[in-house]
């Protein structure tokens, strides 16, 4: 084991998007585990879009990274040295380990891993929060049935892929909003979606009025703005609107919602947020029936690692928000092979 532990610390709370300068590189010694704790060393680091809600000054629902303190992020890592009865050393776990290269814990929140059932990074995509996100949303909240016309923002990120599958898989016809050719064509050769609306080179409430002349039922929505004011303009009777994110606000000092939210009172609709947490106690199921999916190769899940350890973090987080990455975005720490 190396004796330093590298870190990413905030140093500065940012006003609009996270700059480099908004970032401190740390070191000091590996922690060592008191009784009832163990040492993780990570591995994978999720990239994630509400990483610029736990820097924000005003967070959404939960207390901001303080400056000087480690950034926060979901990672999967294995157990370097153990004092702690349920953690043994060697165990593949996940948990909230923090952008650094050793962790210690006392087991709060922590999973282990089955790393013979899928790669050790699907368990921060299809298999991790983004794939329960879509999960929970998009058949809870959004309670999708078969014969239904989807449509889902952000549709090639981590969450967004994998809410468009399920979809497919449940039968519906699904429309994803994304960014560039290459995305569009990825949504619609590789993930099966039926149509793909490319934001930057089209009118979107056009397309959509195209694509979906009786309406749309569900909208899963990870954008917000004027994506969700487009889509809003095309709702069926009955429909359900489920807000998982807000991309394009995210950077914003100002907030501002839609404009056309009376669409919602026209077609007797519904629009609901959530956060994935709320389902917690069935997660078990979730992942099962995800990994089912996995093996019978009806659900890809696509990871884009950037390489360069906790260092690469900063560019790794503008990459995110710049729209770069294709799939699940995830920052390699060590190499545990």
């Amino acid at each position: 084991m190396s004796p330093l532990n590298h870190q990413i610390r905030l140093a500065a709370r940012p006003s609009g998007r996270a700059e480099a300068s908004d970032w401190e590189l740390t070191t000091e010694p590996v922690p060592s585990p008191g009784p009832g704790e163990f040492v993780v060393a990570v591995a994978y680091v999720s990239i994630d879009p509400a990483m610029r809600r736990w820097i924000a000054a005003s967070p959404f629902y939960s207390a901001p990274v303080a400056i000087g303190a480690v950034m926060e992020a979901g990672a999967v890592g294995r157990v370097a040295t153990s004092e702690h009865a349920g953690f043994a050393v060697g165990e593949y776990v996940y948990g909230g380990f923090g952008v650094q290269e050793f962790a210690r814990s006392d087991g709060t929140g922590v999973t282990k891993l089955d790393a013979s059932l899928a790669p050790l990074t699907a368990y921060l995509g299809a298999l991790g929060i983004p794939g329960l996100t879509a999960y929970f949303g998009l058949l809870d909240v959004g309670r999708a049935s078969a014969g239904e016309t989807v449509v889902v923002s952000a549709a090639a990120g981590g969450v967004g892929s994998v809410a468009g599958q399920i979809a497919g898989i449940k039968g519906c016809r699904v429309i994803g909003i994304a960014g560039g050719p290459e995305k569009c064509r990825w949504l619609v050769d590789e993930l099966g979606f039926d149509s793909a609306i490319d934001y930057k080179a089209q009118d979107v409430s056009r397309v959509l009025g195209e694509l979906a002349p009786d309406g749309v039922e569900v909208f899963f929505d990870n954008v917000g703005g004027e994506i969700l004011d487009a889509v809003l303009s095309h709702l069926a009777r009955g429909a359900r609107v489920v807000i998982s994110g807000g991309l394009s606000q995210y950077d914003e000092d100002q907030r501002w919602g839609p404009s056309n939210y009376l669409e919602l009172l026209r077609t007797r609709s519904s629009m609901t947020g959530f956060v994935t947490p709320d389902y917690a106690d069935r997660y078990p199921e979730a992942v099962a029936e995800l990994a089912g999916w996995l093996r019978e190769g009806r659900l890809v899940s696509r990871e884009q690692i950037i390489e360069g350890g906790v260092r690469a973090f900063p560019d790794a987080l503008r990459m995110l928000f710049a729209g770069e990455n294709l799939g699940k975005l995830i920052l390699a720490v060590s190499d545990l092979t």
